[in-house]
C-alpha cells in the first residue's frame, strides 16, 4: 500500500472563471517523511514561518529551485486544470451525456470544448445554473439567463433535460460527482497515475473542503467498479494540516511552482527539461513511479 502526499495551488472556491487564477494545479509526491524533511532542510532559509513557493520563485533562488525540482524526477505528479476548460467541460457532461465520477479524468468521455472556452458570460450563467447547494428549488431565473445565451452548438439541448439535471443536484443524486468542484476529479486522476492499475493508494492531503467524506467514499466506490479487475486505485484519504507533514509541505511546494510555470510565459522555459516536463503536468498515464535508491 503507497501513501502519496498531495495538494494544491489556485483552488478559488466556486469563482471558477477569475482571470487572476487561471489554473489550478494539483501536486502530489512519493517521499517517506524523513526524504521530505532532508528536501524542506536543504531549501529552506533561516525562518520560523512556513516556506512558501513565491520565496522559492525568486530570481536568487533558481539554482535552489532547479535542485529541488531535480530531486523529485520520478516521485512526483502535477495534475493542471485550466478553470475555463473545466467549467466548458462540466456544461457538456452534465447536459450532453450521463454524468459520472469519472468525468474530469482520463476515464471521462473526450469532448472538445474550444468553441465554449470563449463564451464567458455562457459558462458564468453555467455557474450560477450549478450553484445549487443552498437552493431546494429550481431558479427558473437563472435558467432563463443560460438558455438565452446558449451557444449555436448547444440549440438542440432541451429545457427539460436541464431542469431534470438539476433536480437530481439539488437532490444529490449520488451518481452525479458536484460539477463545481476540480478537486474530485484532481483527486481521481492523481489516484488512477500514482496505482497504475497494478495497486491501492493512500492519500494524506492538506485540509481542502471540497475533499468532504461523502465525496471520496463515492470517487472511491467508482474507481474501484471502473477499473475492475484491477486493485481499487483509492483506498483512503487523511487530511492534515500542512504545517505537520513535510511531505504535505513539499507537495504544496510543487503545486505552487507548477502554477506560476503555468501562468507566467516564460518562467518554465529557463528552467532544465526535466524540470519542464514536471512543472507542465507532463508525467502521463503508463509512466512507472520509481522509488529513489
Amino acid at each position: 500500500m503507497l501513501e502519496i502526499a498531495c495538494d494544491e495551488s489556485g483552488f478559488s472556491g466556486s469563482n471558477l472563471l477569475d482571470p487572476m487564477a487561471p489554473v489550478i494545479t494539483h501536486a502530489s509526491v512519493d517521499l517517506t517523511v524523513v526524504e521530505a524533511s532532508e528536501l524542506l532542510s536543504g531549501i529552506k532559509a533561516r525562518t520560523t514561518k512556513e516556506y512558501k513557493s513565491n520565496r522559492l520563485l525568486r530570481p536568487d533562488q533558481r539554482a535552489v529551485l532547479e535542485r529541488f525540482l531535480a530531486a523529485l524526477s520520478g516521485r512526483a505528479h502535477v495534475h493542471v486544470i485550466d478553470k475555463t476548460s473545466y467549467v466548458a467541460t462540466r456544461v457538456l457532461e452534465l447536459f450532453t451525456g450521463e454524468p459520472s465520477y469519472g468525468d474530469g479524468t482520463r476515464l471521462g468521455r473526450d469532448l472538445d470544448v474550444g468553441v465554449l472556452r470563449s463564451r464567458t458570460e455562457f459558462l458564468e450563467s453555467f455557474l450560477v445554473l450549478a450553484r445549487t447547494k443552498r437552493l431546494r428549488l429550481l431558479d427558473h431565473g437563472a435558467i432563463d439567463r443560460f438558455f438565452g445565451l446558449l451557444p449555436e452548438e448547444l440549440r438542440g439541448l432541451s429545457r427539460s433535460r436541464v431542469e431534470e439535471t438539476l433536480l437530481r443536484l439539488i437532490e444529490d443524486d449520488p451518481a452525479i460527482p458536484p460539477p463545481l468542484e476540480p478537486m474530485v476529479p484532481a483527486l481521481a486522476e492523481t489516484a488512477l497515475f500514482w496505482s497504475a492499475g497494478e495497486r491501492s493508494i493512500k492519500v494524506v492531503h492538506d485540509e481542502q473542503s471540497a475533499l468532504t467524506p461523502h465525496r471520496v467514499a463515492r470517487l472511491a466506490g467508482y474507481l474501484a467498479t471502473a477499473v475492475v479487475p484491477a486493485p481499487p486505485p483509492l483506498a483512503g484519504v487523511r487530511q492534515v494540516d500542512s504545517r505537520l507533514d513535510p511531505r504535505v509541505q513539499v507537495a504544496d511546494l510543487l503545486a505552487g511552482v507548477a502554477r506560476r510555470a503555468a501562468e507566467v510565459p516564460g518562467l518554465a522555459e529557463v528552467l532544465g527539461a526535466e524540470c519542464r516536463g514536471l512543472l507542465g503536468g507532463l508525467d502521463v498515464a503508463g509512466i512507472q513511479p520509481r522509488r529513489m535508491s
